[in-house]
C-alpha cells in the first residue's frame, strides 16, 4: 500500500471531517487578511484565487478588492457590455457573490445573475459571454465564476474570465492582483462599495436563465438523435455541485435515458468519500472520490460525473471502471475528428506538456496537427474562440470542443459534454470509451503514467521555474538516450515554467506547484510500469541535481 495513501480514503466521510458551515461564514466577514503575509495577499493560479476564510486567505476582503480590481480593468479596457456571474455550492460562493454584486454595482456595471439563484457551471458562463459577444464589436460581455474548482469545502474561489470567454491570461490576472493587493494594503480605499440588498434591487441587474440557454444549445455539439436511438443507458453523479439541477433538463429535454444519481446539494459534502490524503474532494477523476458511481457501472452502459463547477469530467465505463483522465482524453480526441466531418482540416489538437503522449500518437495517425502549450487552459481560448483548435485538453480531465459546425462552443473547461461525448461514441461505435481505449493502445502502444511530488522550498521552486535544458548533466533516461529536453511549449514557445525530458519510449516533466511547498514531476513509459518507476526515480535525482547546482 502506498504510504501516501490516507487509511479513510474511498470512505464515507466522517462526522468529525465535515466543515462547521456557520464558523466558515463567520470567518468570511470577521477576519481580514494581513497583506504582509504572503499567503494572505491576493494570488491567481491557473484557475483564479483560491483559499479559505479560516486561513485568511479567502475572506470579505478579498472579494471586494479583487472585485474593484475587476471594475478598473474593465473601465481600462473600454469593457462595457454585462458582466455574467455564477456560483457554485461551496459554502462561501454565496457570501462572495454577495460582495462582488456589492461592488459591481457601485461601480455602474450591468450584471447578469442566474434566474431564480440557480447555480451555474463554469461552462455556462463561457457559453453566455460567447452567446452574448458573438458579431459584436462594442459592449462586450464578460464573467466571474465563484468557485474554487474540485477543492474541500472549507475552500473559496473567484476567477475572471474576459470577453474571450476563457480564462483570464497571465497579464490580465497579474493586473487584477497587483491592483487587488494594492486596495488591500491601503483598507481598501478606493473600493466603491453598497449594500446587497440595495445592489440586488438595481436596475443594473438582470436575472438571465443560463441552464435553459446552455441546454438548448447543447443540441449542437452533441448528437442526442444517436444515443436516444441506441437506447444507451447512462448515471450522472453531480457530486453536489453547480450543475445538479442541469442534468434533469437535459434527459427530458433530449428524451434520453440519464439517471441522476443523486441531486443532493449539501455545503459540508457529507455525502462524499474521502480522497486519497483523508481530505472531502470533489474530484471526479479520483477513484477514492468517485466510490458511490464505480459502485454503479454494472448497472448502465456508461456513466459519468463532474466536480463542484462542472468544468472537469470522470467517466466511469462498463469495460474499464472509471478511466483516467488522459485515457479518456486521448479516446476523445480519436472520436471526434473522426465524426465531426464539418470541422476544418486546419483544426488542430491541443494538449499540455504534462498529458499524455498517447495523445501526439493519435494526432500524428490522424493527420492533425499538435498544438502542445504549457499547464493552463487560459493557453486553448484563442483557438477554441477562432476554429483553429477543435478539441483543448489538459491532463486534470478538463476539455472543451468546437461546435458541430465547427464554431465555438466554449472556451473555457466544459465537464458536461466530455460526459455526453461518452454516450455519443458509445451509441455510435457500439463500444463504450474503455473498449475504446483498449484498441487505440493495441493499435499505438500503452502507456503508463503518474506524478510524484517532492518537496521544494520557495527558492528551489523558483529555481525549477527557470531551469534550462542547458544545466541538466544527464545523457540517458532509463536506459534510453534522452532525444529533447523542453524549457518552452512546442506549440507556443511559451515557457512551461519547468522541464521536460523526452527518451524514445518515455518522459518527465518537473514544475513547481503554485500552492505548495513541493514540485510535482510527472512521468509516462510507453515500455512497462517498471520503465515508469525507473523514469520517476532517475528525474527527481535529475531534478534535485540541477536544483543543488
Amino acid at each position: 500500500m502506498n504510504p501516501n495513501i490516507d487509511a479513510r480514503a474511498g470512505q464515507p466521510a466522517q462526522e468529525t471531517m465535515l466543515v462547521d458551515v456557520q464558523k466558515l461564514l463567520d470567518a468570511y466577514t470577521a477576519l481580514r487578511p494581513d497583506p504582509a503575509e504572503p499567503t494572505q495577499r491576493v494570488s491567481f493560479g491557473t484557475s483564479g484565487h483560491r483559499g479559505s476564510s479560516f486561513d485568511r486567505s479567502f475572506n470579505e476582503w478579498h472579494v471586494l478588492a479583487i472585485t474593484q480590481a475587476i471594475c478598473d480593468y474593465r473601465r481600462q479596457k473600454g469593457i462595457n457590455g454585462p458582466l455574467y456571474i455564477g456560483i457554485d455550492t461551496h459554502a462561501l460562493s454565496q457570501p462572495a457573490f454577495e460582495s462582488a454584486l456589492e461592488v459591481l454595482v457601485a461601480n455602474d456595471v450591468p450584471v447578469a445573475i442566474s434566474a431564480g439563484g440557480e447555480y451555474t457551471p463554469t461552462p455556462a458562463v463561457s457559453h453566455a459571454i460567447l452567446v452574448h459577444n458573438r458579431g459584436r464589436t462594442d459592449g462586450l460581455a464578460d464573467g466571474i465564476v465563484v468557485t474554487p474548482s474540485h477543492n474541500p469545502p472549507s475552500d473559496g474561489g473567484f476567477k475572471y474570465n474576459p470577453p474571450n470567454g476563457g480564462p483570464a491570461e497571465t497579464d490580465v490576472t497579474g493586473w487584477i492582483q497587483q491592483r487587488a493587493n494594492a486596495l488591500l494594503e491601503s483598507k481598501l480605499d478606493g473600493v466603491k462599495r453598497i449594500s446587497y440588498p440595495s445592489a440586488r434591487r438595481s436596475s443594473l441587474v438582470q436575472e438571465h436563465d443560463f441552464l435553459g440557454h446552455y441546454v438548448d444549445d447543447l443540441k449542437n455539439i452533441i448528437d442526442f438523435d444517436v444515443i436516444r436511438s441506441a437506447g444507451v443507458r447512462m448515471a450522472v453523479d453531480p457530486l453536489g455541485g453547480a450543475g445538479v439541477h442541469y442534468w434533469q433538463p437535459i434527459a427530458q429535454g433530449y428524451g434520453i435515458d440519464l439517471t441522476v444519481v443523486s441531486d443532493v446539494v449539501d455545503p459540508t459534502f457529507r455525502f462524499m468519500t474521502v480522497d486519497w490524503d483523508g481530505k472531502i474532494r470533489m474530484d471526479p477523476s479520483s477513484q477514492y472520490a468517485m466510490q458511490r458511481l464505480i459502485g454503479l457501472k454494472d448497472r448502465y452502459d456508461v456513466a459519468f460525473a463532474c466536480d463542484t463547477d462542472h468544468d472537469r469530467h470522470g467517466v466511469v465505463s462498463r469495460s474499464a471502471g472509471l478511466m483516467q483522465a488522459n485515457h479518456y482524453l486521448s479516446v476523445m480526441v480519436d472520436y471526434l475528428f473522426r465524426h465531426r466531418p464539418q470541422w476544418a482540416e486546419r483544426a488542430s489538437v491541443g494538449k499540455t506538456v504534462v498529458s499524455s503522449s498517447l495523445i501526439d500518437r493519435v494526432a500524428q495517425r490522424l493527420g492533425r496537427r499538435l498544438y502542445e502549450v504549457p499547464v493552463g487552459f487560459k493557453w486553448f481560448a484563442d483557438g477554441l474562440f477562432d476554429g483553429s483548435l477543435g478539441f483543448g485538453c489538459e491532463e486534470s480531465a478538463g476539455a472543451s470542443m468546437l461546435r458541430h459546425d465547427g464554431k465555438v462552443w466554449t472556451t473555457d473547461k466544459d465537464g458536461i459534454v466530455p460526459s455526453l461525448l461518452a454516450a455519443e461514441m458509445t451509441a455510435s461505435t457500439g463500444r463504450d470509451p474503455g473498449e475504446l481505449y483498449a484498441e487505440l493502445t493495441h493499435a499505438l502502444g500503452k502507456p503508463y503514467s503518474s506524478r510524484v511530488d517532492a518537496a521544494a522550498n520557495a527558492q528551489q521552486k523558483a529555481r525549477l521555474s527557470k531551469l534550462s535544458p542547458q544545466q541538466l548533466q544527464s545523457r540517458e533516461l532509463a536506459g534510453e538516450k534522452i532525444v529533447e529536453v523542453l524549457d518552452r511549449a512546442p506549440g507556443n514557445n511559451a515557457p512551461i515554467g519547468g522541464i521536460k525530458v523526452m527518451a524514445e519510449s518515455g518522459w518527465f516533466a518537473a514544475r513547481p506547484s503554485g500552492t505548495e511547498e513541493i514540485y510535482k514531476i510527472y512521468g509516462e513509459s510507453f515500455r512497462s510500469d517498471e520503465h515508469l518507476q525507473e523514469i520517476l526515480r532517475e528525474a527527481q535525482g535529475i531534478v534535485d541535481a540541477a536544483l543543488a547546482g
